[in-house]
């Protein structure tokens, strides 16, 4: 018998206490109806201007009402029909039809005055964001249904209609209640009741999940060390991945997945991508917690979140330095000569040190939970952030680096040491490849960052190279495997078989990824049993996509599969589909314009282009496509202008740049070339290209000491290609 949900009123039954402090909890307010209790901002004829919008909040026949600039530009009035969170700040849920519930992006701030508190005031001060916008309060990514629902109610049901394009999304509980982290609870109720066949439940208690990391465990203190050690390993993570589905960084893949079930096969994690963390995994986007925990010493000794929180009221087991005094001899950490702080001031607090605030949302500041040791070195090497400098931004971080070493002396590196590689692998340095193999395949460091290398990989080059590749398609974490299986997309199709086996592998997320990896292979090249296999991964993976559908990136992933198996009508039906949902989507509009390329329809991906960028006028890749048909068509001269628009609108990347370069000289201006290839290489040392084309250009110029340097260093870069040799010695000569 499926178990069901049955609410928090007959979980309090017999977990009266656990509701009591669950009640006062931010889980159990993290979105309610708008009442004169828990609506807290001023509506009283209050006004905020954002750009030339004026939005008023006022009062009427009993509801709380918003007067702002809807889907069209045009000022409305809507309802309030929802509080969305509560503390540092409060937004509320109007209604668009479609069932479409929309978060507005002009939030209460809800903390005390004196703290700045008590205001109005918008998540994105520092832009102008109008109508048509995804990050309007009317499109997409603020949309509820998807963005926020599951991880604000219990037993989210999105119920979107890829038909009609409506939302009936459902849910048993309007908050995070007890049944959102235990799963459905009749079993358990069942067995507590002695119902009828309660025998049969007697060995799980009917629970849908056991969360029971903490059982009979318990922390030994080393005297010498000043730290603790778990009795007994922890054996599984159902608690923290149970928090993790929505204390991290990621995606849906699955509409339904069981309570307990592995993170990956309902989820894609996101992995120390330079957009969201910094090279040493420090947080830099709003990654949440789970994602900067995997890397902590602490998640690699057995810690669990509950160990430090009340998984019920959400508080801190001990206040201020109590929760690490748990496993950590205050005598030995809570002094002065250890945090080199006034005692009781904020730098004698632990987190102030070793779990350093980022202030997202405006006014929410949320700790970094990789718990490493600051770094100020690598402030001074890599430009990453440090705690010390947190606190004292007058101060430089030599001035940081040089205080730690006068302190400690010697300098304590911490457990996370990958932060040289990560960086050396995305700027692409001469040895990249070798270091960035060498942290995946070493065990001792967090998974999540040696799946992170494994990302970085431009290509794998020899064999024993991919030696080392092909051993992580089997390793422990099933993030390292996903990571390999996405670098095998770049490998030889003649060693891309290698991740066949990964199409039975126990985690979703790997399956899917190494059927994107498999669908590139031509049919021919398979045998029946492979090409079996494979078409039974591209059905799973199309319904991981749609089950998403009510997302422009799941219908354009469609998209790129269908063309691979060169079902172009499919295809091109998924990408239009793409951009009716969200016609600002960049990615669908470039692709369908390459497919209309490669159907011999390229008269038609002009107009498709345009529409996008007169919409998106910043789009570089659209810019940087449109220059590519420019030039196809013979119109070199326009061409130039959108390779130039891309290049500016896009500086981190380094392709757009080149090709850039590479046009202004085709176009007879070999000088400038050189000057925009000299200031692409100021900002991109490493690039391939842009050194090939830069020291090519300086030697036809007769810069022949500058050609050098340029050749010397992409020889450096590729010192295994004989091609890349041969060219050093020709600019030699």
């Amino acid at each position: 018998m499926a178990a069901i949900y049955v609410g928090r009123e007959v979980c309090g039954q017999c977990h009266a206490s656990e509701v009591t402090a669950w009640e006062t909890s931010h889980h159990a307010q993290a979105m309610k109806h708008a009442t004169e209790s828990t609506v807290h901002g001023d509506f009283n004829d209050a006004h905020f201007v954002y750009g030339d919008v004026d939005t008023t909040f006022t009062r009427k026949d009993g509801k709380f009402m918003v007067r702002t600039d809807g889907p069209d530009g045009a000022l409305q009035d809507y309802e309030v029909k929802f509080t969305f969170g509560v503390s540092p700040l409060e937004q509320y849920l109007l209604e668009l039809p479609g069932g479409r519930l929309q978060a507005l992006t002009v939030a209460w701030d809800s903390r005390p005055k004196a703290d700045g508190g008590q205001r109005w005031f918008h998540l994105h001060p520092n832009e102008t964001i109008k109508a048509g916008d995804p990050l309007h309060w009317t499109g997409l990514q603020q949309n509820w249904n998807f963005e926020c629902a599951e991880c604000h109610s219990t037993n989210l049901r999105r119920n979107y209609d890829p038909v009609s394009g409506a939302y009936k999304t459902s849910y048993s509980e309007i908050n995070v209640s007890c049944e959102s982290c235990h799963g459905p609870g009749s079993l358990h109720a069942a067995w507590a009741r002695k119902d009828t066949g309660w025998q049969a439940l007697d060995w799980t208690k009917g629970l849908a999940v056991s969360l029971d990391e903490r059982r009979d465990v318990s922390w030994t203190l080393d005297p010498t060390t000043g730290n603790s050690a778990r009795s007994a390993p922890r054996g599984t993570t159902h608690e923290i991945e149970t928090c993790a589905h929505c204390h991290a960084r990621r995606g849906p893949i699955w509409a339904d997945v069981p309570p307990g079930a592995p993170m990956g096969d309902g989820y894609r994690v996101a992995l120390l991508d330079d957009n969201l963390y910094f090279p040493d995994g420090q947080i830099r986007d709003e990654v949440y917690e789970y994602g900067s925990f995997l890397q902590s010493r602490m998640f690699h000794a057995g810690v669990t979140c509950s160990d430090c929180h009340d998984p019920h009221s959400l508080k801190l087991r001990a206040p201020a330095n109590g929760v690490c005094a748990q496993c950590h001899a205050p005598e030995k950490y809570d002094v002065a000569a250890h945090h080199r702080h006034a005692p009781e001031s904020a730098g004698a607090q632990c987190v102030s040190c070793h779990m350093p605030t980022r202030t997202y949302m405006v006014v929410d500041p949320r700790r970094d939970h990789s718990m490493r040791i600051p770094r100020p070195d690598l402030s001074v090497s890599l430009g990453t952030p440090n705690a010390c400098n947190g606190c004292h931004a007058d101060k430089s971080p030599q001035w940081a680096a040089d205080a730690v070493k006068s302190w400690y002396g010697v300098l304590d590196t911490g457990f996370q040491h990958f932060a040289q590689t990560l960086q050396a692998g995305a700027v692409g340095a001469p040895g990249a490849r070798e270091q960035l193999l060498a942290l995946a395949s070493d065990a001792s460091n967090p998974g999540i960052a040696r799946a992170s290398a494994v990302s970085r990989l431009d290509r794998v080059d020899n064999s024993a190279q991919r030696e080392s590749l092909r051993g992580l398609l089997h390793d422990a974490d099933p993030l390292v495997r996903r990571a390999a299986a996405e670098a095998y997309a770049g490998a030889p199709a003649e060693v891309r078989p290698d991740v066949f086996p990964l199409l039975n592998d126990p985690i979703r997320d790997v399956r899917l990824q190494a059927t994107q990896t498999l669908a590139t292979l031509p049919a021919q090249d398979l045998s029946q049993e492979e090409r079996g296999r494979r078409d039974r991964g591209i059905e799973e993976y199309i319904a991981s996509q749609r089950s998403n559908a009510d997302r422009p990136e799941a219908h354009h992933n469609i998209g790129l599969i269908a063309m691979e198996l060169g079902r172009a009508a499919e295809a091109e039906a998924e990408f239009k589909k793409a951009l009716e949902l969200d016609p600002n989507f960049v990615p669908a509009a470039v692709t369908l314009a390459d497919l209309y390329r490669g159907l011999g329809r390229d008269a038609e991906a002009e107009p498709v282009l345009r529409t996008l960028l007169a919409r998106v006028p910043s789009a570089a890749a659209a810019h940087y496509s449109l220059g590519l048909w420019l030039v196809r068509a013979g119109r070199h001269e326009d061409a130039l202008a959108e390779f130039k628009k891309a290049a500016n609108l896009a500086r981190e990347s380094a392709h757009f740049g080149y090709v850039y370069a590479v046009s202004v000289a085709s176009a007879g201006d070999r000088a400038l070339a050189m000057e925009i290839l000299r200031d692409l290489l100021r900002r991109h040392v490493y690039d391939r290209e842009s050194l090939y084309a830069a020291a090519s250009f300086a030697r036809d110029l007769g810069h022949q000491e500058e050609a050098v340097g340029y050749a010397t260093r992409l020889a450096q870069l590729e010192p295994n290609d004989p091609d890349i040799q041969r060219f050093l010695s020709q600019i030699q000569q």
